[in-house]
């Protein structure tokens, strides 16, 4: 379970750092948005085979019964 604790706070670090970085290009008038707007299917892209590279090495970790 700390493992588990570990990455979730890790992720949530991540998270709070992106948002935090676009919304101050967005305060310096650099328009992150009209990017991010056009490039959210890659954000959900890479996020996916993320969760499937943790799936499939959690999944040859665990001991064969």
């Amino acid at each position: 379970m700390t493992v588990q604790r570990q990455r979730d706070t890790l992720v949530w670090g991540i998270i709070l750092i992106v948002f935090g970085g676009i919304f101050l290009l967005h305060n310096l008038d650099i328009e992150v948005w009209d990017s991010l707007s056009r490039l959210w299917p890659l954000i959900l892209i890479v996020w996916g085979g993320w969760k499937l590279y943790l799936g499939l090495k959690e999944r040859s970790e665990k001991p064969s019964e």
